[in-house]
């Protein structure tokens, strides 16, 4: 099932999401259906609240990203919390599926340290660096009600002061389902 994807200015992307225990319905087909919505939208990564459930849950799949000399990722998180942000600052001209039409440069850490269970409520422990690291770290900032665009200088967000009352309002044309 394709969800419609939550846009800027909805309230649920700035709530921070709740924890799940094993008592969560469907939540295997739930990731099922994050992982086509991602894929439908050309997304490399969807958090829950994108799709207007305020949980701890984001999939991410970074297969058609290239980074030098990391493998790709394609995994889900479940009540995650990031444990270390490490390594040098990198930046990185970052997009978003809530927030179509912008795309600016976000510094964040090169590594991470995060903590989350699997779909079967597993708990690991993993870093990630490169690519995947700086993809977990944008989902994980939508389950903490945070968008990239908090991640860019105030005069920036000035400046995107329109596009972003235009994508809040829905005056924006893109070529996936959005509410």
């Amino acid at each position: 099932m394709i969800y419609p994807i939550v846009l800027f200015g909805n309230q649920v992307l700035r709530k921070e999401a709740d924890d799940i225990d094993a008592s969560y319905p469907q939540l295997k087909e739930l990731i099922a259906d994050m992982f086509e919505t991602m894929y439908h939208a050309r997304g490399c990564g969807l958090a829950a609240p994108q799709i207007g459930l305020p949980i701890n849950v984001f999939v991410i799949d970074t297969t058609e990203m290239e980074d030098e000399g990391v493998a790709p990722v394609k995994m889900s998180f479940v009540n995650a919390e990031i444990t270390e942000r490490f390594g040098d600052n990198a930046v990185f001209c970052e997009g978003c599926l809530s927030v179509p039409g912008i795309n600016e440069n976000v510094v964040r850490k090169e590594s991470i340290t995060i903590e989350y269970d699997d779909e079967n409520f597993q708990r690991h422990k993993q870093t990630f660096s490169g690519m995947p690291a700086r993809v977990i770290q944008h989902e994980y900032d939508h389950i903490m009600g945070k968008t990239f665009i908090d991640r860019i200088s105030p005069l920036k967000r000035t400046l995107l002061k329109g596009k972003l009352n235009d994508i809040s309002r829905g005056r924006m044309q893109v070529k996936y389902k959005t509410k």
